[in-house]
């Protein structure tokens, strides 16, 4: 999710902004099962570890706390000591050796959500295969961008627009970039 001024989340952290609605929870349920791997940094681990195992999540999103709960999820952080939500492999170290490794014998999409520090680390080691953006009819004046000090340019996949104003832009990495 970013806004019309590319932005994932506004000041304060705000993330309220984020236009989801049933049309948008369909579709994310419908890209995630062609995954089965979910990566974090620690900062949105963290965050979605708590949401996403409590009874509310469960009640009120049964889908997305399942495919949350039962995917397996990589956690790449020096700081943590543990992890404790089910399914969760914590990689301190090595993050290209282990990363090569997965992405070799993985057979699905591997996502990331959020976790702004880790997507850098990736674009800059070139890890990153595809990027989907949903972007929001918003435009918040600040926060933070997912692409901070990166420049390169992106080929245009396809495009889906949603009743809700949305619009997901699915891009690759041109290859005529240096």
């Amino acid at each position: 999710m970013v806004s019309a001024d590319g932005y994932f989340e506004g000041k304060n952290n705000d993330i309220t902004w984020h236009r989801v609605d049933k049309e948008i929870k369909d579709f994310i349920i419908r890209q995630a099962s062609g995954a089965d791997t979910i990566l974090f940094g620690r900062k949105t681990y963290q965050l979605m570890e708590n949401f996403w195992q409590s009874e509310r999540a469960i009640e009120t999103d049964p889908e997305v706390a399942a495919i949350m709960n039962n995917y397996t999820k990589i956690v790449f952080s020096k700081n943590l000591e543990k992890v404790s939500w089910n399914n969760t492999v914590l990689i301190k170290e090595n993050l290209e050796e282990y990363l090569d490794h997965l992405k070799s014998k993985s057979t699905k999409d591997i996502m990331i959500f959020g976790s702004a520090d880790l997507c850098q680390t990736l674009i800059d080691k070139n890890f990153i295969d595809e990027f989907r953006l949903m972007i929001n009819p918003v435009v918040l004046g600040g926060g933070r961008t997912m692409f901070e000090n990166i420049k390169m340019e992106l080929q245009l996949l396809k495009t889906k627009v949603f009743g809700n104003g949305n619009i997901l832009c699915q891009y690759i990495k041109r290859d005529d970039n240096p």
